[in-house]
C-alpha cells in the first residue's frame, strides 16, 4: 500500500477538508450528541417507569388489601418499609404528611426531611411524582419516586418513596457515549484516510502537470509527460503534451528562420562594414559625405553585432553553442573591454571609472572571447539606459569562491515590475532604445555556461547595478 505523505494543507486538499470533512465532522458530532441524549433518556425513562410501577403497586396493595384501622394501616406501611426485600438495590422511605421520614429501608434517621420537590408534589396533588437530582444528604445523583398512601376515607396518611442511585446508570450512559464517540472518530478517520487516496490521485497529477507546465514556461519546449491516466486528467496530459510539442516545433522553426536570415545578413554586412571603413579613410570625402560614411559604418557594426547575438542565441537554443575554455586572467579581459569601450563612451560625454582589485586575482577557466562579449554588452547597456547619469563605475573583487564584476550606472534604473523580465529573450522594457532585446539573455547564458550568475538590481541612490559572479574553480 502506498504511504500517504501529509504536508501543510493547501489548495484542493484544504478546500476538500473545509467543504467535505468539516460537514462530516459536524454531522457525526450531531449524531453522537443525539445518541447520547437518546440513550440517557432511554435509561432514565426505564428506571423511572420501573420505580413508578413499584411505588404504585405498593400503594395500591396497602390501600386495597389492608383494611385495618388507621393506626394499623399506618403500622403496616411502617413495617412494609422497614422489612423491604429489595433494600440492596433500592431505598424505600415511609414519609409522613409533614415530609419527614418515619422509617427508611437503609436506616436513615427518622425525622429527617429529604426536602425534594417530589414529596411536596405528591402530598399536594395526591399523584405519583418523579424527581431527578442530587441528594441533599449525600450529594449523589438520584431518582426519587413518591406515591401518596390514601386511607379508606381518602385521607393521605403518608408517602411511599423509592430512591435509586443514578451512578450506575450514568456510568453506563458514559460508556455508551464513549463508544459512540470512538465510533464517530473511527468513521471520520476512515473517511479522511479513504478520501486522501482520492485527493492524492487528483493532487499528485495536477502537481506533476503544473511542474511540467512551469518547465515549458521556462523554455523546456518539447518535454512530454508520461501518460498513465485514463480519465479527464489523461485529456489534460494529452493537451499539455500536444502544446509542448507544437511550441517546440514553432521554436525550432523560429530558430531555423533566425539562423538562416542571420547567416544571409552576415555577408552583405561584412561588405558594407569593409567599404564603410574604406570610405572613412578616403581623403577625397569631406563634409556631409564623410559624416555619412561614418554613420554607414556605425550602423553596419550595430547590425553586425545584432546578427552575431542572434546567431549566438540560436546556437544556444539548439545546443550548438560551445566555449573555448582556457586559463584566463578575468581582470585583464575586463580591462581590455574597458579600454575598447572607453573612447566610445567619451564621445557621448560619459565618464567610465574603473576600480581594479587591490590584490592579484586568481586565474579561472573561461572563454576570453565570450567573457569580453559579456563585459562589452553590459557596458553598452549601461551607456544606453544610463546615459543621463553621464557616469559608469566598474569594480572587480573576489572572495574564496567567486570573482565578482560590478557595473553601475547612474541612470533612471529599472522599474521594479520589470526587473525579473529584463534577462528574458526579446524583452525590452525601454522601447525608446534600439536593440534586439536578446543581448542580456545571451550574456546570462554565457555566464551560466561558465557556472556563474548574472544579476540586475536597482542601485542605492539611483541607477542600475549589474553583478557578474564567476566561480574560481569550474
Amino acid at each position: 500500500m502506498p504511504k500517504l505523505k501529509f504536508s501543510p494543507l493547501k489548495g484542493i486538499t484544504r478546500r476538500w477538508i473545509a467543504n467535505s470533512v468539516f460537514v462530516i465532522v459536524i454531522v457525526i458530532f450531531l449524531c453522537v450528541f443525539g445518541f447520547s441524549v437518546f440513550i440517557r433518556s432511554y435509561f432514565y425513562s426505564n428506571i423511572s417507569e420501573g420505580l413508578r410501577s413499584k411505588s404504585k403497586t405498593a400503594a395500591s396493595f396497602l390501600t386495597n388489601y389492608v383494611t385495618q384501622t388507621y393506626a394499623e394501616y399506618y403500622d403496616t406501611a411502617y413495617s412494609y418499609t422497614e422489612n423491604f426485600d429489595d433494600a440492596g438495590h433500592l431505598e424505600l422511605q415511609f414519609i409522613n404528611t409533614r415530609g419527614h421520614i418515619e422509617v427508611s429501608s437503609i436506616g436513615m434517621a427518622a425525622g429527617s426531611s429529604p426536602g425534594t420537590p417530589d414529596i411536596s408534589s405528591a402530598l399536594s396533588n395526591g399523584n405519583t411524582s418523579v424527581w431527578y437530582g442530587r441528594s441533599p444528604q449525600t450529594g449523589e445523583r438520584i431518582i426519587a419516586v413518591s406515591s401518596p398512601l390514601i386511607y379508606g376515607n381518602g385521607e393521605t396518611i403518608g408517602i411511599m418513596r423509592y430512591v435509586s442511585s443514578l451512578q450506575k446508570v450514568n456510568n453506563l450512559v458514559t460508556v455508551y457515549t464513549v463508544v459512540a464517540v470512538a465510533v464517530g472518530i473511527a468513521i471520520i478517520l476512515m473517511v479522511i484516510f479513504t478520501n486522501m487516496f482520492f485527493i492524492r490521485s487528483v493532487v499528485k497529477p495536477v502537481n506533476e502537470i503544473t511542474s511540467v507546465a512551469k518547465r515549458i514556461a521556462e523554455g523546456s519546449y518539447g518535454i512530454q509527460m508520461n501518460q498513465t491516466y485514463t480519465d479527464e486528467i489523461a485529456d489534460m496530459v494529452d493537451a499539455i503534451n500536444e502544446m509542448s510539442l507544437k511550441i517546440s516545433q514553432s521554436e525550432k522553426a523560429q530558430a531555423e528562420f533566425v539562423s538562416s536570415i542571420s547567416h544571409e545578413l552576415r555577408t552583405p554586412l561584412t561588405a558594407i562594414s569593409g567599404w564603410g571603413e574604406t570610405l572613412t579613410y578616403d581623403e577625397s570625402l569631406t563634409g556631409e559625405a564623410k559624416k555619412g560614411a561614418r554613420i554607414i559604418l556605425k550602423e553596419a557594426r550595430r547590425l553586425t553585432k545584432m546578427v552575431e547575438e542572434l546567431l549566438d542565441f540560436t546556437r544556444m537554443q539548439d545546443g550548438r553553442f560551445t566555449l573555448n575554455v582556457e586559463r584566463i586572467d578575468v581582470g585583464a579581459e575586463l580591462e581590455e573591454a574597458i579600454f575598447t569601450y572607453r573612447e566610445v563612451l567619451r564621445q557621448d560625454d560619459i565618464d567610465l571609472e574603473y576600480e581594479p582589485c587591490m590584490y592579484d586575482l586568481p586565474l579561472i577557466n573561461g572563454d576570453p572571447e565570450r567573457l569580453r562579449q559579456v563585459f562589452l554588452n553590459i557596458l553598452d547597456n549601461a551607456a544606453k539606459y544610463g546615459r543621463d547619469g553621464k557616469r559608469i563605475i566598474v569594480t572587480i573583487d573576489s572572495d574564496a569562491s567567486y570573482i565578482s564584476i560590478k557595473v553601475r550606472d547612474f541612470g533612471p534604473g529599472i522599474p521594479e515590475n520589470e526587473l525579473e523580465h529584463v534577462k528574458k529573450k526579446f524583452y525590452k522594457g525601454n522601447y525608446t532604445q534600439r536593440g534586439s532585446g536578446i543581448g542580456l539573455a545571451v550574456c546570462d547564458e554565457i555566464v551560466k555556461y561558465h557556472g556563474g550568475t548574472l544579476t540586475l538590481a536597482n542601485a542605492e541612490g539611483g541607477g542600475t547595478l549589474v553583478t557578474v559572479r564567476l566561480p574560481i574553480e569550474l
